[in-house]
């Protein structure tokens, strides 16, 4: 009897099992089918917007490929997750010449790698083409690159996650595109004055304009609530207003500013088209920023210089620099990977995103301001630059910390806002590929007579105009400058390299008023080499050249001081250092 029930059990469990397995089958074979069902039809909306143009067409032809199983995961996934990921609104489009800039209302993070630029024929025709860069821009916005629109396609661009789906007709947003030639596009504030650069408007270089002809605008938030104020001061891209009364009130509220122009008559002009935002909590931020000053800060602009970068910050932060601002100019080569690895090794080096071509002056102006706050002494110059102390080598004296000990020197001296040196320009010295102990060792052969200055500058004693010529800025009446004779201070210029750095001087020039190598334009210029043409093709004897003068005071001072006394490496030769 027991037998019996037992195995009458075991046949209902067995039964149960069966069961059990069919469903899961069952189940498993309905979400395959579903799956592919979904898939089909994710293909054939993509599949809708591939762009196949007749060869006797002048617009381009697409072929987008069908949409991947990954691509489709990851849309699907967004889609049941989309709190967890940013929507992609495009705010304002800004034309440059060789690519379209989209600022975005949200942070989507550094190197996004899968965002696609999305083009609208005149039929409503799509086409997709992948972003060139992304990164991060202030607080709240980010900054996405996309290629120029080809022909017969419109630039007022969108933006996608690679594999979403591409609608032919989007909600209605923002489809502004903006003349980088005419525009407002960064504001700071400072003190009881917002800064405003703008392009389009003052024109004369190295010269203040009226500030009479300017007011500033700023449209609170998302209303048609406006406020104006007048210009106290213009220089160039510059225009300095009377803060509104606004901002102060609203420190949650974010501001778009622009500028009115006013002719001699007083009638205005619409306001600029305009990029430029402030947050009221700008302001707030600026009144809690309290505590000791730094003595020394060093601000530079570079675009794809991460290779020399920690030679050159290493380098000063010996001599006492104490915090790095750098504005960095569309570089893509891992520059904020290096610098992060500088501040995990306690260097104060921060990273300003400055995607405006051709601004170095306002860029320099932008920081004066941005420095004020932390700094007493702030130096400008490029990473190619280094201050050398030739008296300090010769009499035995410590070169550590001797930048700090001399600006420090005229702190105290309330006339004095600026402190220049002359510089020596360095040539390929005999070399034919970069130096592996770097610039400071490998280049010892350089030209007999200096080359300009550099500057160092005391923030709060500088025209409320911020004016400046790249090297050097313009004062406040009775203030002056000091000029450092060659004995006691030079800076070594390793501005003629090996061809393989130096020719990507003829693709970028970051001074708002020097005229591109390529073009045939002002060739007798010192901003240019000299022999050199409009076209990047190496010299035969170009190893050779601008060598007069054999000097190797920095190159003995690095070796004495930084090299290893055991390997001879320097600290900035990391491939050398992890092998």
């Amino acid at each position: 009897m027991m037998e019996y029930e037992n195995g009458k059990k075991r046949k209902v469990r067995n039964k149960q099992q069966l069961k059990a397995q069919f469903l899961s089958q069952r189940y498993l074979i309905l979400y395959f089918c579903c799956f592919f069902v979904l898939l089909f039809f994710l293909s054939s909306d993509r599949i809708s917007t591939t762009l196949s143009v007749r060869s006797d067409s002048l617009r381009p032809s697409l072929r987008v490929p069908a949409l991947s199983v990954l691509s489709s995961m990851d849309s699907i996934h967004r889609s049941f997750h989309g709190g967890r990921f940013p929507q992609l609104r495009v705010d304002d489009r800004v034309q440059f010449p060789d690519h379209l800039l989209l600022i975005l209302s949200s942070r989507i993070g550094r190197g996004e790698k899968n965002l696609v630029c999305v083009y609208r024929g005149v039929k409503e025709e799509t086409l997709v083409l992948p972003s060139i860069s992304s990164d991060e821009f202030d607080e709240f916005r980010s900054i996405v690159r996309c290629p120029n629109a080809p022909l017969n396609y419109s630039s007022s661009v969108d933006l996608k996650f690679r594999g979403d789906f591409v609608k032919k007709k989007e909600q209605r947003q923002s489809r502004r595109v903006h003349n980088w030639e005419k525009i407002g596009y960064e504001a700071v504030v400072d003190g009881d004055t917002v800064v405003v650069f703008v392009k389009g408007l003052t024109r004369r270089p190295h010269k203040e304009s009226d500030p009479s002809y300017y007011k500033c605008q700023f449209e609170i938030g998302d209303s048609d609530e406006k406020e104006v104020t007048q210009a106290v001061a213009a220089a160039q891209e510059v225009v300095r207003c009377v803060s509104p009364e606004s901002l102060k009130l609203n420190p949650e509220v974010m501001f778009r500013v622009s500028v009115i122009h006013v002719d001699p008559r007083g009638r205005t002009t619409p306001a600029l088209p305009s990029v430029a935002r402030l947050y009221g909590s700008d302001l707030v931020e600026k009144k809690q920023k309290s505590g000791i000053k730094h003595e020394l800060c060093v601000c530079t602009m570079l675009w794809n210089q991460a290779p020399f970068l920690r030679e050159w910050i290493m380098y000063h932060s010996w001599l006492g620099v104490e915090r790095w601002f750098i504005y960095d100019n569309n570089s893509d080569d891992g520059i904020q990977d290096e610098i992060e690895l500088l501040s995990s090794e306690n260097y104060n080096v921060s990273r300003h995103v400055w995607p405006w071509i051709k601004t170095q002056e306002a860029g320099f102006s932008h920081c004066a301001v941005r420095a004020k706050e932390e700094c007493n002494w702030v130096g400008f110059f490029d990473v190619d630059e280094f201050y050398y102390f030739p008296t300090h080598r010769s009499q035995g004296l410590p070169s550590k910390n001797a930048l700090r000990s001399l600006v420090s020197n005229y702190t105290s001296w309330d006339l004095v806002g600026e402190i220049r040196t002359e510089c020596h320009s360095y040539g390929p010295s005999g070399l034919t590929s970069v130096p592996s102990q770097g610039v400071t060792v490998g280049y010892t052969c350089r030209q007999a007579n200096p080359e300009r200055h550099k500057s160092i500058i005391r923030p709060e004693l500088l025209t409320s105009s911020l004016l400046n010529e790249v090297h050097h800025f313009h004062l406040k009446e009775g203030i002056g400058h000091m000029s450092l004779v060659e004995s006691v201070a030079v800076v070594n210029h390793y501005k003629y390299q090996v061809w393989e750095t130096f020719k990507a001087k003829f693709y970028r020039r970051v001074a708002t008023y020097v005229v591109d190598w390529q073009e045939n334009q002002n060739q007798g210029s010192k901003d240019r080499a000299p022999g050199l043409g409009t076209e990047a093709i190496e010299p035969p004897d170009w190893k050779r050249r601008f060598c007069e003068v054999w000097d190797t005071g920095l190159k003995d001072l690095v070796l004495s001081n930084f090299a290893d006394q055991v390997t001879g490496y320097l600290p900035w030769q990391r491939q050398q250092l992890q092998e």
